[in-house]
């Protein structure tokens, strides 16, 4: 009701402020200042037990086998029966007797219920590994619909064929992908755009733990200086489109390379087309394999500038992520590192090259004294600005009493994107990342669907964390499932680009990431205010380009390669 008592002028004044307000254009106003205005904080909230997650460790082996397992805790995310909900599986990292239990602790798969609760169904999906497990990578490599599971470990691996009726069967063998070294990160991608995922497994140390270990020991512990250990080949192994694939890692020129590699992504880093592959090495330089399109990939990470630090030494490489962070049209590289080093962000010229600008965005100095692990770009606010997630924890049990600034178990980090670089506000957002952690494999998906990235926390001697995002999704959103049909059938190496308010934000569905672990597939882009998106775009890896107008917001949105509009899922 209108005020009579206020003069008609000052009525005026207002309506036509009121106007202007709402008629004014998005595209030139800051993301951050048109999110819709709710006082409320965003809290990541522990559901594991009430999600009803109950697998853990709580007891590593004491000696030098201490070495294989405290480099553990992989797992992710994984939609395995296709009803639309993430899916958890954690990979088995230890084969010590737990003293709480009568039986050793195995491979775990839980079934999403869709309320917020999972269902352990490891044996009737027909998961059996009990092994030294390390990573975890998802993949339909077979271009059926249902996506396969490679799991990495100490001298074994397994291929996990999706029978599509909620089952899985052991191909290792028939496969052809039984690598017997000790396997970390792995990446399914297609290199040759042929279609079909190939592979690519991240091996780490020559190690036997029966034998002479170049080991001190303090406090009766093993200290493991890498340096005295030899590193190992990674592994490249080319889909035959027939259920097996082929070792190419010596044509390819992958196998004359002798790394000490835990983190990897696939990703085209030039923007040629074809998918290249960044692996970060704990202990030597870096690499940079370049896609050549012909079969072979020349290590370049030197050239590029992303191998070393600026001062030209080596830092302990563990997880690694990219994103097109600028909008540029380039990918960006963050790799976490070990304590008494910082975190590397290698900023994209576009040239080839990169330059290192971790301190300038506020990466580098907090970092000094964490040992990172995982890590993911993600928008936790669906503000428009792709924030990042660093899981934190030392391997060495007593490092504190050697570095007394430095814990064993050790905060995350929550980076928040300001615009022109990051502020860490993770004790800002609830109570379970006030905690520390023994931190390694980390995943990010939207488990309940509504339309903000919840985490997954993988821990060495401690049970995994499940944490869900209370408010992210107060600001818009949209999420886009890809389904290839000419390309590879999860679309990994595709682009997609939306427009929303005037602006344009790209991201890259990778292969790999992270540190051991699978992420949601579904690509989420936070777009604040705007009531709607302008244009979507898709462009594939077998050079189709797939274009919507006008495409609905707040819902996940399914983009088939052959089809001409999305549909809603």
């Amino acid at each position: 009701m209108i005020n009579l008592n206020v003069p008609m002028k000052t009525i005026l004044i207002a309506w036509l402020i009121l106007t202007i307000c709402v008629t004014c254009p998005f595209a030139k106003e800051d993301p951050r200042q048109t999110a819709k205005k709710d006082s409320r904080p965003i809290e990541f909230v522990d559901i594991t037990s009430s999600a009803g997650i109950k697998w853990g460790f709580r007891t590593l082996a004491p000696g030098t086998r201490y070495l294989i397992e405290t480099m553990g805790g992989g797992g992710g995310f994984i939609d395995y029966n296709g009803d639309g909900f993430l899916d958890i599986y954690l990979v088995c990292y230890s084969q010590t007797p737990q003293t709480d239990r009568q039986s050793r602790l195995k491979d775990v798969l839980y079934r999403n219920n869709g309320d917020g609760t999972f269902t352990d169904v490891t044996e009737s999906a027909g998961i059996s590994s009990s092994m030294l497990g390390m990573g975890l990578a998802v993949g339909d490599y077979n271009n059926d619909g249902w996506p396969d599971i490679y799991i990495t470990g100490y001298g074994a691996s397994k291929l996990y064929l999706n029978t599509g009726k909620g089952s899985f069967t052991d191909v290792t063998a028939r496969a052809g992908v039984d690598n017997k070294q000790w396997g970390t990160s792995a990446a399914f991608f297609d290199y040759d755009n042929d279609g079909y995922l190939d592979l690519f497994v991240c091996n780490y140390l020559s190690f036997d733990p029966d034998g002479k270990v170049a080991c001190d020991f303090f406090e009766r512990r093993p200290y493991c200086y890498l340096a005295r250990f030899k590193g190992s080949a990674s592994v490249l192994y080319h889909n035959n489109r027939d259920g097996t694939f082929t070792d190419v890692s010596e044509k390819a020129g992958i196998a004359e390379h002798i790394g000490k590699g835990l983190g990897v992504i696939a990703f085209d880093y030039n923007s040629d087309g074809k998918m290249d592959i960044f692996q970060a090495n704990d202990g030597v330089p870096n690499f940079l394999f370049r896609n050549n399109g012909d079969g072979t990939f020349p290590e370049v990470a030197l050239e590029a500038d992303c191998a070393l630090d600026p001062n030209g030494s080596v830092r302990g490489g563990m997880g690694v992520d990219a994103e097109d962070l600028d909008g540029d049209g380039y990918q960006d590289i963050f790799v976490t590192n070990f304590s008494q080093q910082t975190n590397a962000f290698w900023h994209n010229n576009g040239d080839g090259t990169f330059d290192e600008t971790t301190n300038e965005l506020g990466l580098g100095r907090i970092s000094y004294v964490m040992s990172g692990f995982g890590t993911r770009f993600f928008d936790y606010n669906n503000d428009g600005l792709v924030d990042l997630f660093v899981l934190n924890g030392h391997p060495f049990e007593p490092i504190n009493k050697v570095f007394p600034e430095t814990t064993y178990a050790e905060p995350p980090f929550l980076f928040e994107n300001i615009g022109k670089g990051f502020r860490e506000v993770a004790a800002l957002h609830g109570a379970p990342l006030k905690k520390s952690y023994l931190g390694r494999g980390l995943a990010v998906g939207d488990i309940d669907n509504d339309g903000d990235s919840d985490l997954l926390l993988l821990n060495a001697g401690e049970p995994p964390v499940l944490l869900r995002n209370d408010g992210g999704n107060k600001n818009h959103w949209l999420g886009v499932k890809l389904v290839g049909t000419k390309s590879n059938r999860d679309g990994i190496g595709a682009k997609v680009t939306i427009s929303a308010g005037g602006r344009q934000r790209s991201k890259e569905l990778l292969g790999g990431t992270s540190y051991c672990s699978a992420s949601d597939q579904r690509l989420l882009f936070g777009i604040g205010n705007n009531e709607k998106i302008d244009a979507l775009t898709v462009h594939w890896p077998s050079g189709q380009v797939t274009t919507s107008k006008d495409v609905a917001i707040d819902r996940y949105v399914t983009i088939r390669e052959d089809m001409s509009s999305p549909t809603r899922r």
